[in-house]
C-alpha cells in the first residue's frame, strides 16, 4: 500500500500560542489511524489545516504525492478529503435526504456519478447504508443525536472520499449508539477508506485501529500500536492517567 497522506512538520501559531508544533506522520492507503490527547491538544486545529480551514504558519501537506497547502476547503473536498465535525452540522430545516443530496451535487460526486444516476437514489442509499433508511423525509431538526452522527457521516461519503477525517463520531452517544455506530466505521475501512479518527472514548477506539498518534500541547509525543501507547510514560502522564492500560486495551 502506497502513503496517501504525508504530513512534514507541520505548525500552526496563533500570535504566540503554538497550537500545533512541528507534527509529522503518513497515512497509508487503507490504514485506519487514530489520534488522542487531552482537550486542547491541537487534534481538532490539525483536522482543521489538512482540510483547509486554517493555512499552516509552516510545513507540508501532501496528499496522493501532491502539496494541498493552501488550496480552500471545497478543492480539497473535490481531491477526495472529507470530514465530519464533533459538533454536526446538517441544514437543519432539510430533510435527511436533502441534506445528503446537497453533498452528491459537489463537483467531485458528480465527477464519479454513474451515468443517469439519480441523485435521490444515490442520497437514499447512502442514507441506507449508514442505517438511516426510513428515515429520509424526516428534518435534519427532528432527528437524535445519534441520528446527526449517522447523516454527518452520509454526506461525508456522498462526496466519494479516499481519506476520511471523523472528528469524534462517538461524542454524545451513548452505549447502544456506539455500538451500532463502530461496526460501520469498521466496515467503510473494510471497503479500502483510509480513515483518520479523532476521539476521546478510547475503549471504543481502539477496538477499530491499529495505530494510535498521541498529541500534547501541540506537539506529537508518541505514534505506535495500542498496546505501546497503554504502556509509554509520556501518554500517562498525559493523558491516560494510572489505569491507561486496562483503559486503552480492555
Amino acid at each position: 500500500m502506497g502513503v496517501i497522506l504525508e504530513v512534514q512538520e507541520l505548525t500552526k501559531y496563533f500570535g504566540g500560542l503554538g497550537a500545533v508544533r512541528n507534527v509529522s506522520f503518513a497515512v497509508t492507503e487503507g490504514e485506519m489511524l487514530g489520534i488522542i490527547g487531552p482537550n486542547g491538544a491541537g487534534k481538532t486545529t490539525l483536522f482543521n489545516l489538512l482540510t483547509g480551514f486554517l493555512k499552516p504558519t509552516r510545513g507540508r501537506i501532501s496528499f496522493k504525492g501532491e502539496s494541498i497547502v493552501g488550496l480552500k476547503p471545497y478543492d480539497i473536498v473535490n481531491r477526495g478529503i472529507a470530514r465530519t465535525f464533533q459538533i454536526v452540522r446538517p441544514f437543519h430545516q432539510l430533510t435527511a435526504l436533502e441534506n445528503v443530496a446537497i453533498s452528491c451535487l459537489s463537483k467531485r460526486a458528480i465527477d464519479k456519478a454513474i451515468r443517469d444516476q439519480d441523485v435521490e437514489e444515490k442520497a437514499a442509499a447512502l442514507l441506507e447504508s449508514v442505517g438511516l433508511s426510513g428515515k429520509e423525509g424526516m428534518f435534519a431538526k427532528d432527528l437524535p443525536h445519534g441520528d446527526l452522527k449517522r447523516l454527518e457521516l452520509a454526506r461525508a461519503l456522498a462526496i466519494e472520499p479516499e481519506l476520511l477525517l471523523l472528528d469524534e463520531p462517538f461524542a454524545g452517544l451513548g452505549l447502544m449508539e456506539t455500538s451500532s455506530l463502530s461496526p460501520l466505521i469498521q466496515k467503510l475501512s473494510q471497503e479500502g477508506h483510509s480513515i483518520i479518527i479523532i476521539e476521546h472514548k478510547l475503549r471504543e477506539l481502539m477496538k477499530l485501529v491499529k495505530r494510535v498518534i498521541t498529541l500534547h500541547f501541540g506537539e506529537k509525543i508518541a505514534d505506535g500500536t495500542p498496546d505501546e501507547l497503554s504502556r509509554n510514560e509520556n501518554v500517562i502522564q498525559a493523558y491516560l492517567g494510572k489505569g491507561g492500560m486496562t483503559l486503552a486495551t480492555g
